[in-house]
């Protein structure tokens, strides 16, 4: 067991979130746990309360080549794709396919034909005149006859961050530096569906880290944003989504991400409060250890843009 990360997380899965497989083999050993790296808040176990739940350790998203060939202390190695760097892996359980906390069906997605694709499309299309029909309106009527067809694409580009793999994403960009001060990407603009209510909120989004011998590509780091963005979500998981996947990709000293965002849901249907916005942060390594450093980054992105 590597002495060198942090503590042990666990986080509850069910039969959904991964194959039957794995399940059985958890079942089998529940009290299963491998330490994490610098998973340092007890919110990573959230949620708790699923049915058929056991425990099995998770770090990161899993989306670099991985090797089981262990070293003399029995470490997992995981070979890391984007360059030949062995990195110590405190969890042998990778997202196989490089999606990053992929959904029940996402595989079946990403790897569908096009008759699969239009038989989807054709699926959301008579869902969408189903809707239509239950608000009382007419799907036959001019303005809507091709309504259902045209949401069906719409709602499919929308959530196109299931279809992407993060390797694809980052595609190499992944340079050796010998930088160690605060890289910084500030006010990404980013656009996701609220998933309790399938309607919009968009904000802004920016992206700290300290590198650690390796720096990513700055386009990169809007890319994860969009990944994660372009999928049904909530603005927490969200936040923290794109952190973690900074932290897998780089090993960086430590990574910090703010969003801030207005919800539709807030602000058109229920208590209807225009203009108010919602900000969430995640703080991890040497940001959520030291406060002068957190605090320098909370002032970086507030400083006024420069202008010509």
């Amino acid at each position: 067991m590597d002495q060198d990360h942090g503590a042990t997380d666990k986080v509850k899965l069910t039969a959904d979130d991964t194959s039957e497989d794995e399940l059985h083999t958890s079942l089998q050993q529940p009290s299963r746990t491998l330490k994490s790296t610098a998973q340092q808040d007890s919110s990573f176990n959230e949620p708790r309360s699923r049915s058929r739940e056991h425990t099995l350790a998770r770090e990161g998203y899993g989306f670099r080549a991985t090797s089981r060939i262990a070293s003399s202390a029995g470490t997992p190695v995981v070979e890391h794709s984007l360059h030949s760097l062995s990195i110590s892996a405190p969890s042998p359980i990778p997202d196989m396919h490089g999606l990053g906390w992929p959904a029940k069906s996402t595989v079946s997605r990403l790897n569908e034909t096009p008759q699969e694709r239009a038989a989807r499309e054709a699926k959301l299309a008579a869902a969408v005149r189903t809707l239509l029909e239950g608000i009382g309106e007419d799907p036959d009527r001019e303005g809507l006859v091709r309504t259902p067809e045209r949401y069906a694409k719409a709602l499919l580009w929308m959530t196109k961050g299931y279809e992407e793999r993060l390797t694809d994403v980052i595609n190499d960009a992944i340079f050796a530096e010998d930088h160690d001060e605060m890289v910084i990407v500030r006010d990404i603009d980013v656009f996701s569906l609220c998933e309790h209510h399938l309607v919009p909120f968009t904000g802004k989004i920016s992206i700290g880290y300290i590198p650690n011998g390796l720096v990513l590509g700055l386009s990169k780091l809007a890319r994860i944003a969009e990944t994660f963005s372009r999928r049904l979500q909530v603005q927490e998981r969200l936040t923290r989504q794109i952190a973690i996947a900074v932290e897998e990709a780089i090993r960086p000293m430590g990574v910090a991400v703010v969003m801030e965002a207005t919800h539709l849901c807030m602000c058109m249907r229920g208590v209807q409060k225009p203009g108010s916005t919602t900000v969430t942060s995640t703080m991890r390594g040497a940001f959520r250890e030291k406060a002068k450093t957190r605090e320098e980054f909370l002032t970086l992105i507030r400083t006024p843009q420069y202008s010509r």
